[in-house]
């Protein structure tokens, strides 16, 4: 097998967002170079460049002008030289790689996290406490890496791009006064709500030149969802077991803990990757459609292709909810043009 790999500096300009590939030397700026070794069907990558650099890693498997670049993963060095694995399946005969200085992602990612790609077991096994049928376990790879909110959008952030507030904790309601915290969650967003406010984000972002025009913010599939919310565990919460449910409060607000409202964002302990309130809070809805997982192990899955009766998915537990619901696999269903005081969205941002 031969790979062969490309080494022109190539940075993100912030100004019209077009990549360069003899651009001028940002001053101090050490151009990055990669170097691959080929070994056990996997790619290794060494990128050396100035420490604490972020760089975005991309690859093509041909070179034509209109080709698109797929990312690999970003990189922050935390020295001079970093090792960065291309472990994708049937890796082909032949691939091209480039370092890409990432000088957009300090602008927009200081609430978003970077997950990196990898393999996870989804699903919980038969014995877990509050299983459902739905949640047979069987093995996903994710092949792009994905950034996401570290917190569920806000009221405020709702609030200020789509010019409007439709929660239900927001101001008198029912006889309670719930005041005008905005930093409580969004919450009684119908699907199409939270799509259009992907969208519209998307959009803002591209036209100020935060983001590339290749990258977009939208919602997470199922799969994204439970490989953020785990965390890297495969237990039945992301901070471990938990059968009586001990520990519990000092991650997610449910029934027992959140004084039966939503909560601000952020107040509790995340989980190992930096994400506050995966579990609790609001349900959280997802991109797909929902159905019965795959047999066996599957790549990148997106979900059913069409609704087969049940709506689109949500995921995370909710301030209303038994602590059941607060698992990493649990996972639920609405039609996606209603909205419920429970139910609520994070970003995810990533290259199309």
């Amino acid at each position: 097998m031969s790979l062969h790999f490309l080494t022109r500096f190539e940075v993100l300009l912030v100004l019209g967002l077009a990549l360069a590939a003899n651009p001028p030397k940002t001053a101090g700026q050490t151009p990055a170079i990669l170097s691959v070794q080929v070994s056990g069907g996997a790619a290794k990558l060494n990128i050396a460049a100035d420490a604490s650099s972020t760089w975005t890693i991309e690859y093509v498997d041909t070179l034509s002008p209109s080709n698109n670049w797929v990312v690999l993963t970003n990189v922050t060095l935390s020295s001079s030289s970093n090792l960065v694995l291309d472990g994708t399946a049937a890796l082909p005969a032949r691939r091209f790689y480039r370092a890409v200085l990432a000088q957009w992602v300090q602008l927009v990612t200081s609430n978003l996290t970077w997950i990196s790609p990898g393999t996870f077991i989804m699903g919980s096994p038969t014995d877990e406490v509050g299983r459902d049928s739905d949640e047979t376990q069987h093995s996903v790879t994710l092949t792009q890496g994905f950034f996401i909110g570290q917190y569920l959008v806000t009221q405020g952030q709702y609030l200020a791009l789509m010019s409007t507030n439709p929660c239900y904790f927001n101001g008198p309601r029912g006889g309670d006064d719930y005041g005008t915290d905005l930093s409580r969650p969004v919450e009684t967003v119908a699907w199409f709500f939270a799509t259009n406010y992907c969208a519209l984000l998307t959009q803002q972002e591209q036209q100020a030149h935060h983001i590339p025009t290749n990258w977009v913010y939208r919602l997470p599939t199922e799969a994204e969802w439970e490989y953020a919310c785990r965390a890297g565990a495969t237990t039945e919460f992301s901070y471990g077991e938990d059968p009586s449910y001990t520990n519990l409060a000092s991650y997610a607000w449910y029934d027992a803990d959140s004084n039966m409202r939503a909560q601000a964002v952020g107040r509790l302990l995340p989980n190992v990757w930096g994400l506050y309130d995966m579990e609790g809070d609001v349900f959280e809805w997802c991109q797909d459609w929902y159905g019965p997982y795959p047999a066996g192990s599957v790549t990148d899955p997106q979900g059913p292709s069409s609704d087969l009766g049940s709506g689109r998915v949500f995921r995370g537990g909710g301030w209303a909810y038994g602590p059941t619901f607060c698992r990493c696999a649990g996972r639920y269903s609405s039609e996606p043009e209603l909205h419920y005081d429970f139910l609520g969205l994070r970003v995810v941002l990533s290259s199309q």
